[in-house]
């Protein structure tokens, strides 16, 4: 396993701003961790004793809704932190994570980071501001739920994943995810998520290949009301 020191992945996220030495003696006491696809790496209502920072793969953060079904919040790729909530509070997971395809992780302790909270306020602020950023999203995720069509919303999903993670060799959208996992991202019935994929294929937006999904048309998506 790498050192944190030597580990690129701390580029994309708060550990940025510890020292050498702070990386140094984190990375004494993290641990490895390997999560498969569909495993679950924590639940709502647990709580966490630490951090995890995804070394590779990607997850979704879901929260159980009233009705019995899980609203998938936000995707976490390689260079994210989990659980940064719980280095300033006491309370419980709001969230619960699974892993969308395999992922390497590594877990550092809640205690062994508290001191550098303490004492290094470049890496507190560093914290505080993805915290702030976790709650300017999950602000306009409200915002478009009220608002905006699911048609809109789903042009949007597709927009996201194609622009932030990218496309495989073969075009299609990186991430793969099921067409409930759509469903539960723009907030509608797995069988509307279905019809609005099926028409947007109609329209010539997307083409499809089983789950995978390939954008052909981003500026026809854009304009989708």
């Amino acid at each position: 396993m790498s050192k944190c020191e030597q580990c690129i992945i701390k580029e994309f996220n708060s550990l940025k701003s510890l020292t050498k030495e702070e990386l140094m003696r984190v990375s004494a006491c993290k641990t490895g961790k390997v999560y498969r696809k569909g495993q679950v790496i924590f639940e709502e209502g647990d709580t966490l004793n630490g951090v995890y920072c995804v070394k590779d793969g990607v997850c979704k953060l879901t929260k159980l809704s009233e009705n019995g079904k899980d609203q998938v919040v936000k995707l976490v790729v390689k260079g994210g932190l989990l659980g940064k909530r719980s280095l300033v509070t006491e309370q419980k997971t709001n969230l619960s994570a699974v892993a969308l395809n395999d992922m390497e992780m590594c877990f550092i302790p809640k205690s062994e980071i508290m001191n550098d909270l303490q004492k290094n306020p470049k890496f507190t602020m560093d914290v505080l501001k993805k915290m702030a950023e976790d709650l300017k999203v999950s602000d306009e995720s409200l915002v478009n739920m009220a608002q905006k069509s699911v048609k809109r919303r789903m042009a949007e999903i597709l927009l996201y994943i194609h622009n932030d993670f990218g496309v495989d060799s073969n075009g299609f959208l990186s991430i793969v995810l099921s067409r409930e996992d759509y469903a539960n991202m723009v907030g509608t019935a797995t069988e509307s998520a279905i019809r609005i994929l099926s028409q947007f294929k109609k329209e010539g937006f997307i083409s499809t290949s089983g789950k995978r999904i390939k954008v052909e048309d981003t500026n026809g998506l854009k304009w989708v009301e």
